[in-house]
């Protein structure tokens, strides 16, 4: 097992710098945090603290376990005790981390013998409390999508909160990225602007975990520029020492270049653990892959340990399962729990001393932050990321210093997002009128423009895209102002995290009692008709899918085998913005169609993965639009190789995979933010760009597309047409350094020793451009 070890790496101890408490804090307020051991600062503390005492926005950037909620919590509290108008906002991503940080604010509120009311505002919020909350909080503890689609639009029923609104406090930062972020950057300008309508300007408290641009990006978040954020980013807290080690599992088959599995791997490394009474944290890539890995570790370890001290964390889990187990690591009744990303964020669960990654989780941020999960005491830990068969996992473990020495990847938004702003505009109308200068002849219209802009448009703009939703009856113009007029509720069909529909509900019909929830793209995979549904590593299978009313009826079963959803993808170039050539190859940028359709799924034996069968699937597409790079290959390059078009098509296939990885590294992206297939761009055939009669004289021209798979795309294809003959050498240097013969999972996928796919590849590559390899070797 020893030699599976790609790398090794210690991390020294690091000593704490301190800084007194602020000598003109509230007395009740140092003796609270006096009572809690608290009786000096980290030096980051205090200057977050002075910073937003300052007045002004602040985002700290330190790393896990630094003591960042006290960054917010003090200037918050000390500000509400000394003004009784005031009153606070807590931002959190998930309803679980709100329900989390509401025991340690309200804890340290009445510690103080403060009377400051403060109470979580979700969709789990009981009715009878809803009105008291809205009447007395003085600090409200919600999520997004509440604030989003349940507070702003109803904002004159919380007009103490707003009127008093001093901060607002956004935790974990970084998870504001992609779509997800860009909407977010929307909720905050529209918080801003009702705050603005009921005569307050707050100051924002950002913590993120380490990324590689928090003050730009928090700028970005906020609408301002980046002058006018406080970054903080130096840590004062002391660190444990941890033991890092990238585990690359042993070759199986040296021909295929076939390695052991990475989830069996990870089970056996937990399983040694947890033997020795090791409290452990195993980190899976997806929901399916938690539960069998759940299976296999109460199977590993027997009877050594009672089941339910090995536990599962998931989304789909009702939450009064989550606050269950999170409260029984907490209480160290848990010894392990196999977890998604849900456990990422900054949830208490006690004293952990070591973390399994299986797989990498897509970036170098997000490594660290689960290796952080652990040693959060200030104990020794361990922290191992196992690799799995994908491509850039074997090059990570390859080239371990790309995880181990480079930097935080950076966060990237698009609030500029035309659909986005667009569907934010009509949420603020309805929210409230905008007033703007009345429209006239263009050389008539006051110069510069007068009136309400919307976030990041001019006067101008705003009064342009108004006058667009009024053309389509949704506002109205009036003396100067612009009013909804639009009969729906726009908020609820504003979906930030771009779920399209509501949950699918689970139904156990031996009990006709819910089991779990899903969301709308998964219910395609997961609950199909005859799926093995897995839950706390138990089996149900899917008996009836009612798509229509979003409910799975489903029966508890011990089979030997579970199962997995086979796709097709498919891509339609709608608009072409770039168009160029990299050698003899065409390629583009521009806006694309994805339909992706489950088709099947696949029975996969457990524990020795065999393939048990397959199983057909029917149910409708999923269709996304987003932005693509495409890069086409000529008929004569095709037809020029000698070989059959088969195999050039595999070939191409191969490179796509290489590129991918490539991509991934050099724009320092979360891999799942990218989407590749190959295609020929168009339902009828034609690739993009090509005349569309050239189908007659011969067959179609494969053409490689990556995508941004978040929908309207941030930038990320963009980049990788403008980086396109940088990156295809990079990929060329990639696939003709690795040392296999026929192709394997770190460069073009697996082929056998008499494949010509990566020989094939490199042909294409150079054909691409003759001077391609130079510049790659």
């Amino acid at each position: 097992m020893r030699r599976c070890f790609a790398a090794e790496r210690s991390v020294a101890p690091r000593a704490g710098r301190f800084a007194s408490l602020p000598a003109d804090l509230s007395a009740e307020l140092i003796q609270a945090l006096a009572a809690r051991g608290v009786k000096e600062l980290y030096s980051h503390q205090r200057e977050a603290i002075d910073a937003a005492r300052a007045g002004g926005h602040v985002v700290v950037a330190t790393p896990t376990a630094s003591g960042k909620s006290l960054c917010f919590n003090i200037p918050v509290l000390d500000a509400l005790a000394r003004d009784d108008s005031a009153t606070a906002l807590y931002l959190y991503p998930t309803k679980a981390l709100s329900r989390d940080q509401e025991h340690g604010l309200l804890e340290l509120t009445r510690a103080a013998g403060l009377e400051l009311p403060g109470a979580v505002f979700d969709g789990d919020t009981p009715g009878d409390a809803r009105r008291a909350t809205r009447d007395r909080a003085r600090m409200l503890l919600t999520n997004p999508d509440m604030l989003h689609a349940g507070i702003l639009p109803s904002h004159a029923r919380w007009a103490s909160l707003f009127q008093g609104l001093r901060y607002v406090v956004l935790d974990e930062l970084h998870t504001y990225r992609g779509v997800f972020g860009s909407h977010m950057a929307q909720v905050l300008g529209r918080l801003r602007r009702i705050a603005a309508f009921h005569g307050a300007s707050p100051k924002f408290l950002c913590a993120t975990a380490t990324i590689g641009n928090p003050r730009d990006h928090a700028a970005r978040l906020l609408g301002v520029e980046p002058e006018a954020v406080t970054l903080v980013d130096r840590s004062g807290a002391p660190a444990a020492s941890r033991e890092v080690y990238v585990y690359n599992p042993p070759v199986v088959n040296e021909e295929l270049g076939v390695r052991a599995s990475y989830v069996k791997q990870a089970v056996k490394l937990a399983a040694d653990l947890v033997r020795a009474r090791v409290p452990t944290i195993v980190f899976g890539p997806s929901r399916n892959s938690v539960e069998v890995m759940l299976k296999y570790l109460r199977a590993e370890v027997g009877d050594g340990v009672p089941p339910d001290a090995i536990m599962g964390y998931r989304g789909g889990y009702l939450p009064e399962t989550r606050r269950k187990v999170e409260a029984g690591l907490r209480d160290g009744e848990i010894l392990c729990v196999v977890a998604t990303n849900a456990l990422e964020l900054g949830i208490d669960i006690g004293d952990l001393d070591a973390v399994i990654c299986a797989g990498y989780p897509g970036s170098v941020a997000g490594t660290w932050q689960r290796f952080g999960r652990a040693g959060r005491r200030g104990s020794r830990s361990v922290a191992v990321l196992v690799c799995s068969s994908n491509p850039l996992d074997q090059y990570l473990a390859r080239e371990p210093g790309v995880l181990l020495d480079a930097p935080a990847e950076e966060a990237r938004i698009d609030p500029a997002n035309t659909e986005i702003v667009i569907q934010h505009l009509k949420c603020a109308a309805f929210e409230a009128p905008f007033t703007l200068a009345a429209k006239g002849p263009r050389e008539a219209r006051p110069e510069p423009a007068l009136g309400e802009s919307f976030l990041g448009l001019s006067v101008t703009d705003t009064r342009d895209a108004l006058d667009y939703l009024a053309g389509h009856g949704l506002v109205h113009a009036a003396s100067g102002r612009y009013y909804w007029s639009g009969e729906a509720f726009p908020a609820s069909s504003v979906s930030l995290r771009n779920v399209g529909w509501d949950n699918f509900v689970i139904v156990d019909t031996a009990n006709d009692k819910t089991l779990a929830e899903l969301d709308y793209r998964a219910a395609h995979t997961m609950l199909h008709e005859q799926a093995i549904y897995q839950h706390d590593a138990d089996q149900y299978q899917v008996e009836r899918l009612d798509f229509d009313n979003h409910k799975a009826f489903v029966r508890k079963v011990e089979p030997d085998y579970f199962t997995t959803a086979l796709t097709y993808r498919s891509v339609l170039v709608i608009e072409e913005r770039e168009l160029g050539r990299l050698g003899a190859a065409k390629i583009g940028f521009g806006d694309v169609k994805v339909l992706e359709k489950v088709t099947g799924y696949k029975k996969i034996k457990f524990f020795t993965h065999e393939n048990a069968g397959y199983g057909d699937v029917h149910l409708p597409e999923m269709q996304m639009h987003t932005t693509s790079f495409w890069l086409t290959l000529p008929e004569a390059i095709v037809t020029g190789l000698g070989e059959p078009r088969a195999l050039v098509i595999d070939a191409l296939r191969g490179i796509s995979v290489a590129l991918e990885t490539v991509a991934s590294v050099a724009l320092m992206c979360d891999p799942r933010d990218l989407g590749r297939t190959l295609g020929d761009g168009e339902e009828d055939g034609a690739a993009p760009g090509r005349d569309p009669h050239a189908r007659r004289t011969g067959g179609f021209e494969p053409t490689l597309f990556l995508f941004d798979s978040i929908p309207g795309g941030v930038g990320l294809a963009e980049r990788i047409y403008e980086r396109s003959a940088e990156l295809v050498a990079r990929t060329a240097r990639l696939v003709s350094g690795c040392a296999c013969t026929g192709g394997c999972p770190a460069c073009v996928g697996p082929g056998d020793p008499d494949s010509v796919r990566k020989a094939l590849a490199l042909r294409l590559l150079h054909a691409l451009e003759p001077s391609m390899l130079d510049r790659a070797s």
